[in-house]
């Protein structure tokens, strides 16, 4: 999984601003955050549920693991890019994304295929 498709994966989803967030790109939808991309770490950041993220975590060991610190308790959670597959990032970012989108808002994006 490349930045680039990353950064198109989350401009396509409905209502999406790009804004700098402490020095990264991040990805919101009315003003609350669903990603933000580590470039330099070689990985993104994608707001899930606690239990979307222990389901994750313990599918996909390689791919996905709470953020170390009291944000990872809320759900944030690290991508690491070359261990997830596109179709199972497309997934788990349209779920970030739904996790904040404002309910009016769902309807107007079909749900993508698990990875």
């Amino acid at each position: 999984m490349d930045f680039e498709t990353a950064r198109e994966m989350a401009l396509d989803m409905p209502g999406t601003a790009e804004k700098e967030h402490h020095g990264r790109p991040s990805y919101s939808v009315k003003k609350k955050i669903y990603m933000t991309l580590w470039l330099d770490e070689g990985r993104a950041v994608v707001k899930l549920t606690p239990g979307q993220q222990a389901e994750f975590s313990e599918e996909y060991p390689d791919a996905f693991a709470p953020v170390p610190n009291k944000w990872g308790q809320h759900g944030w959670t690290n991508v690491f890019m070359p261990y997830c597959s596109e179709r199972l990032f497309r997934f788990a970012t349209d779920l970030a994304w739904r996790n904040v989108a404002p309910k009016w808002i769902l309807p107007t994006r079909t749900i993508p295929p698990r990875g």
